[in-house]
């Protein structure tokens, strides 16, 4: 009889035991839209993290990108979110903080490895408030067939005259499609076109401040030029572009029937699995040999914590962590082409997103035109670039009509 009332006395201790350690654990839930890097956080970055603050229980919880916002939002609203945000940059995060859903961590020490540029996605327009530590930025390019590319005895463009040899010839000699992007779905054209490789001709930073500022206008030069570089694209882009949609582009380039893609290093991991030539990648050509080139090294992702969390010392905790050498390398080689908008040294071991990232060190950096400040109107101009850049690729509108519509929009609602 003594027996089983040992065994209970040992279960009921072990019992306590185990449910004081839990009551010590502190769960923090992270929220993102990245769904594709559930593997990544669960497998490389939360356990590092763990194994150095064991008391704290990190648990990535993505929703899937298009619900992200409305999910999110509906989350908050209801008091049921988690404890980390992670944040889209600019207005979308500034209207989270502005409802008093994201808390100013301004104060948290490891934000001096970033700098003013990289916060500025997730800070207010007078910089009194930053909500969200920067995580990561997707640089802009093109990706190329490497095995084409020596096929066809090409080298990498530099300039815009390259480019277009390039281009001619690939399409001279027939084997490929020269370049992979349709205009179905609007956006690539003017994510992975006109703010791709627009920043050469109005001079990056330079010129995008100068429409915030108020001293430039889309009508300008530059702008227009940029225009008029997507209706040079439009010969080079295969039949039936018009009714290509973004999975389609994807496709023709992986399957290795196109040559040229362009795009951003967040195609690396997906066209490494996917394609059984090498790939490459070059950075948006240089108007001319004696000029600068650009490229869009857009701040994409951040990560905050809800105003409303329970957990609030652990979550800074894990922000702080965020922003260390050790975070920046583990995300950087986790998820090849989204690097680390930290100060921090580290090596980067993908071979395609070294040549992304070797982009920093050739080029001036900007982001895309549309997304600080001058997208607030309605339609936000963002949206307003997909359709006007479409329209110039499909030959229904100028390049001086798409300025022009570039330059109502804002006129419509933008007081510099």
């Amino acid at each position: 009889m003594k027996q089983p009332i040992l065994r209970t006395a040992l279960f009921a201790a072990v019992f306590s035991a185990a449910a004081a350690s839990w009551a010590d654990t502190t769960v923090l839930t992270i929220e993102s839209w990245r769904s594709d890097d559930q593997a990544i956080w669960d497998e490389k970055i939360i356990p590092v993290f763990e194994k150095q603050y064991p008391d704290i229980d990190v648990q990535f919880k993505p929703t899937t990108p298009t619900e992200y916002n409305a999910a999110l939002n509906a989350r908050l609203a209801g008091g049921t979110a988690g404890d980390i945000i992670t944040c889209r940059p600019f207005d979308n995060a500034l209207a989270m903080y502005e409802a008093g859903n994201l808390a100013d961590i301004k104060s948290l020490e490891g934000l001096a490895n970033f700098s003013d540029v990289a916060k500025a996605a997730w800070s207010t327009d007078n910089s009194d408030a930053t909500f969200c530590v920067p995580m990561a930025s997707v640089i802009h390019g093109f990706m190329y067939n490497k095995d084409a590319f020596k096929e066809l005895g090409l080298t990498v463009p530099k300039t815009e005259a390259d480019f277009y040899a390039a281009l001619d010839a690939i399409k001279a000699d027939g084997s490929y499609v020269p370049m992979a992007m349709g205009t179905k779905d609007a956006w690539e054209a003017a994510t992975m076109g006109y703010t791709n490789i627009g920043p050469a001709y109005w001079g990056g930073e330079e010129g995008r401040m100068a429409l915030i500022n108020g001293t430039a206008k889309f009508t300008d030069d530059g702008f227009v030029e940029g225009f008029k570089q997507m209706a040079k694209w439009t010969p080079y882009l295969g039949s039936g572009f018009q009714a290509q949609g973004y999975t389609d582009s994807q496709n023709l380039f992986t399957l290795g029937r196109a040559a040229i893609y362009p795009t951003g290093s967040w195609e690396i991991t997906g066209f490494q699995e996917n394609a059984d030539f090498e790939l490459g990648a070059f950075a948006p050509p240089a108007k001319d040999a004696d000029s600068e080139c650009y490229i869009s090294d857009h701040t994409d992702i951040g990560i905050g914590m809800n105003a409303n969390s329970k957990n609030k010392e652990a979550a800074l905790t894990f922000l702080e962590w965020t922003s260390t050498a050790e975070f920046a390398s583990l995300l950087t080689n986790a998820a090849p082409g989204f690097f680390s908008l930290a100060s921090h040294e580290f090596d980067v071991e993908n071979e395609l997103a070294q040549e992304f990232m070797a982009m920093r060190g050739e080029c001036k950096a900007t982001i895309r035109v549309a997304h600080q400040i001058l997208g607030r109107g309605e339609p936000a101009l963002s949206n307003e670039l997909w359709t006007l850049t479409a329209n110039v690729i499909n030959g229904t509108m100028t390049a001086e009509a798409a300025a022009q519509g570039a330059q109502d929009n804002l006129d419509a609602w933008f007081k510099p």
